[in-house]
This record gives structure tokens, C-alpha cells and sequence, in this order.
């Protein structure tokens, strides 16, 4: 595109941003307690960028312990180290290379300190080139379709700029899973052998994927309440997207069913990509998750849902994410008894 509409899509983005925020606090009845302003638009290399310190901010403190640790364990720790670096730093960049040509927008959780070393509690981007890519590609209205994602980043934005102690559990989450790795270079040998299998299989058609690959029981313990927590998170947003939209977004039906027939007719490569970097299972999560919100909300309310955010022991299990009448009798109906 050349460079007015570029400006005018930016322009559009930033403006659409706030407009969401409004919706979005207005359906759910949630308050952020910090004021937002318009998303943040980037490129994909600026989106690269964002990502990479997000990760500087999460993994620093763990690799300072593992370094001590795998210090103490003398050389075949030193080894195992070494050779896992690498391979994560590969693994990293490859993702990430991957991810920017399709990531519409995020909100980013966790940014290194600004210069008076304060730590910023999140941002919202929006990546233009690929919103605007997927838009044509998708051949639908413009300001609809931006404005549609926009209600789904912004439902993220609320969700973590109203509950304050969200963030440090989904930090504190990842950390535990990152330092429940205990790999001496016989586990990093078998683990290696096991993503070989798994792009393998991948490429035959298979179930395989990088993640459970590298995971061992307590991860995979570990990784079931990170999934239960996106899973809340990202069906929330998809929830709020296509119940808000029918207002404010006149062709959302078309949006929605082009947008989900594009996920399903991925071409052969992007559909061994998207296995082995476990995106079938985030799309799981959208779908199970957005399941679990609107079962509650149908039998409850909006209020009473929004329990959901009081705590991280109100936060749904994946058993309950899956059973949304048991997260309804745990957490509610208690409540309901007692008052």
C-alpha cells in the first residue's frame, strides 16, 4: 500500500483502539484502574522487537538461577547449558520470524523498565501490515474488520488492567514452568530425539508438536493451568468480539465465517507450522474457552462471571474450563448460599 493509506490505516487503528475500550467496558462492566490510550502500531519488525524484550523481562531471573544451578553441577551441566541455549535461541527466532508475518495484535504483558525504572504494567499493539494484509485477503469492509480486532486486544487490555494481580500470576506461572526444567545431557539428548519424532510425524499428518516434546510430567502439570488461564483469557476476548460486534460492526457474520474458514483451509506448510508450534492447540483454547464464558454468562450473568477475575482461586481449572457447571458451583453458588 502505498504510504497516505498506510498513514490512514494507522491513523484508523489508533482510533478504533479507544473506541473498542468503550464497548468493551461498557458490555462487560469491568473497570481498568489505569487510564489507556490508543494502541500502540507497529510493523512486524517492531512487533519482533516488543516480543523479544517481553521475553528478556520473563526469562532474565530464571536464567540466573539455572546458570547457578547447572554451575554447580560442573560440566555436564555447563554442556547441557550450552548446547539448550542454542537450541532455545533457534527455536526463538524461528518462531518469532514465523509469528510476525500473522499476529493481528497482542497485549504485551511484560516490558522492561522505561528510563526512570519503572516498570510498565502492559501495552497493547496492533500490527498493521498483517490486519491490513488479512483484511484484503479476506475481502471484507476495512473499518469493520479493524474494529472488530480491536474489540478482541482491547477485551485483553481490560482483562489485565482490572484484575492487578493478574499478571504476576501468569508471570509467576511461567517461571515455575520455565525452572521446572531439570535436563542433564542424556534428558537433553532423548528430549531432541523426541522433536525429531515430532516434526516427523508433523510432516506425516500426525498429532506431534515441539511443545509436549520438551515437556516433561510436572511441565505438562504446570502447563495445564497456563492453558486454563489463556484459555479464560482468549475465549473472553473471542466472546466479547462477536457479542459486542453485531452492534457496532455491521458485517460481522461475514467477517467471522471468512475469518474462520481462513484458519481452516491453512496450506500445507503453514498447517505443519502452526502443529508443531502448538497454534491448533491455541485455537483449541479459543473455542473451549469461548464455550466456558458463554455457558456461564447464559446461566448466570455477566456479574456473576466476572467472579472469574476476583482471584487466582477463582480462576477456572482446564477440568472446569471444560465443565463450566462445576467452575459455576465451586465459585458461585457458595457465594450465592452465603449471602
Amino acid at each position: 500500500m502505498d504510504l497516505s493509506d498506510a498513514r490512514q490505516a494507522v491513523a484508523q487503528l489508533r482510533e478504533l483502539s479507544t473506541v473498542a475500550a468503550g464497548h468493551v467496558r461498557e458490555f462487560t462492566g469491568m473497570n481498568p484502574l489505569e487510564s489507556s490510550g490508543p494502541a500502540v502500531i507497529v510493523d512486524r519488525p517492531g512487533w519482533i522487537r516488543a516480543n523479544v524484550d517481553g521475553f528478556r523481562v520473563v526469562l532474565e531471573p530464571v536464567l540466573q538461577q539455572m546458570g547457578a544451578e547447572r554451575a554447580a553441577a560442573g560440566p555436564a551441566g555447563n554442556l547441557a547449558g550450552a548446547v539448550g541455549s542454542r537450541i532455545t535461541g533457534m527455536q526463538l527466532g524461528a518462531v518469532l520470524s514465523y509469528l510476525a508475518g500473522k499476529v493481528l495484535g497482542q497485549y504485551e504483558l511484560f516490558l522492561p523498565p522505561d528510563p526512570n525504572g519503572h516498570s510498565p504494567t502492559g501495552r497493547l499493539t496492533l500490527v498493521a501490515p498483517n490486519i491490513v494484509n488479512t483484511e484484503r485477503e479476506l475481502d471484507v469492509d476495512p473499518r469493520d474488520f479493524r474494529l472488530w480486532v480491536c474489540l478482541h486486544e482491547e477485551t485483553h487490555r481490560m482483562q489485565f488492567t482490572a484484575t492487578p494481580w493478574l499478571r504476576d500470576h501468569v508471570q509467576q506461572l511461567m517461571q515455575e514452568l520455565l525452572l521446572s526444567t531439570e535436563m542433564d545431557a542424556t534428558d537433553l539428548i532423548d528430549r531432541l530425539r523426541q522433536a525429531g519424532e515430532a516434526v516427523a510425524d508433523a510432516v506425516r499428518g500426525g498429532e506431534g508438536n515441539l511443545l509436549t516434546a520438551f515437556q516433561s510430567p510436572e511441565q505438562i502439570a504446570l502447563m495445564d493451568r497456563v492453558t486454563a488461564v489463556m484459555s479464560l483469557a482468549e475465549g473472553h476476548g473471542d466472546y466479547v468480539m462477536d457479542a459486542v460486534g453485531p452492534e457496532v460492526v455491521p458485517s460481522v457474520e461475514t467477517i467471522r465465517s471468512r475469518f474462520q474458514k481462513r484458519r481452516e483451509t491453512a496450506n500445507p506448510l503453514d498447517r505443519i507450522m502452526r502443529q508443531l508450534l502448538g497454534m491448533d492447540m491455541k485455537m483449541k483454547q479459543y473455542e473451549e474457552g469461548a464455550a466456558f464464558v458463554r455457558q456461564v454468562v447464559a446461566q448466570v450473568g455477566m456479574a456473576e462471571f466476572n467472579k472469574v477475575w476476583t482471584s487466582p482461586e477463582t480462576l477456572p481449572s482446564i477440568e472446569e474450563i471444560r465443565r463450566p457447571s462445576a467452575w459455576i458451583e465451586r465459585v458461585v453458588r457458595p457465594a450465592a448460599i452465603s449471602e
